[in-house]
């Protein structure tokens, strides 16, 4: 269907009400913003597990702590926990991040290629992925995003986990998101770098080791039941992402408040839910609103009993 300018109008006008209307009904507990104007109130982080096309999820959650007046001080993510996370520190904005994400297409990101298969050590190559990255994050170096950041990947040759901190943000998360067997293998910073989820799909202690007082950890690979797996790509994937799952079974524990999108049956490259998978994120997040605030109150008094 094609719209015309006037019916675009309309459009934009329409989501633009709806965001308003869903603003003034997620609203922050007045005990909480209380605390959260003090100068000393805690560093809260963000940490983005990997996922695939369920890191749409992602993208609700920021929505949902956005509209309730939760700061997000720094962006912690894995695989596509990183890509998402890039792409809010730039900017700060859930609502171009959610327009975003609604053009995301997956061949905005694989660039499948027969040759890539049989000469190298994947599928695909990540040049789409790294320039889409470019094409949306108008500053080029880690340094430069609007919040602190890390993308987590793994060092291929000492099976040593990788934060990046510094540097260019489109090779981060290219190789933050190089899920193996599928995406090839990024030398970057004289390392051979690929997911990071291969040893930490949900980076807590990275955020930790950042300085976070309280971190809030999205986890979209809680389940893994997938009953259509028809090809060798297919193998790869779902073994990758059980090993995913495994690997932050006892880790994602130290979080304090688990986000855990409703995301049973969705496939990691399944780009055509993109709005149930949002609002998954939407509706786990403001689930957890009193964790948070439990969570703030929490520190504020253990703060205090420490004077």
């Amino acid at each position: 269907m094609v719209l015309t300018k006037k019916g675009r109008l309309l459009l934009v006008l329409s989501l633009a009400v709806a965001l308003m209307v869903s603003c003034r009904t997620a609203t922050a507990p007045q005990s909480l913003d209380r605390i959260l104007e003090r100068p000393d109130r805690p560093k809260i982080a963000l940490v983005l597990g990997g996922g695939a096309a369920r890191g749409f999820a992602h993208v609700g959650v920021i929505r949902a702590l956005e509209q309730g007046r939760v700061p997000i001080d720094m962006v912690v993510g894995t695989s596509v926990g990183s890509l998402i996370g890039a792409i809010y520190a730039s900017d700060l904005n859930s609502f171009e991040l959610e327009w975003t994400a609604f053009a995301l297409e997956k061949e905005h990101l694989l660039d499948y290629g027969l040759m890539t298969a049989l000469t190298g050590m994947g599928t695909v190559k990540g040049d789409k992925l790294e320039n889409f990255v470019r094409a949306k994050v108008p500053v080029e170096n880690i340094e430069d995003l609007k919040l602190p950041y890390a993308a987590v990947a793994t060092d291929l040759n000492r099976g040593t986990r990788v934060v990046l901190r510094k540097g260019s943000i489109a090779k981060a998360v290219r190789a933050s998101s190089a899920i193996p067997g599928v995406f090839q293998p990024v030398e970057y910073q004289d390392r051979l770098l690929v997911d990071g989820g291969v040893v930490d799909n949900i980076p807590i202690s990275v955020a930790r080791e950042m300085g976070a007082d309280i971190v809030i950890a999205v986890d979209i690979g809680e389940s893994v039941t997938n009953f259509n797996i028809t090809n060798i790509f297919d193998v790869i994937l779902q073994s990758v992402y059980i090993m995913f799952k495994e690997n932050v079974a006892f880790g994602k524990r130290d979080a304090d408040v688990l986000i855990t999108p409703a995301l049973e049956n969705v496939g990691m490259f399944d780009f055509t839910r993109k709005k149930q998978v949002m609002q998954a994120g939407i509706d786990a997040a403001r689930k957890v609103m009193p964790e948070i605030v439990s969570a703030v109150e929490g520190w504020t008094r253990g703060k205090g009993n420490k004077k």
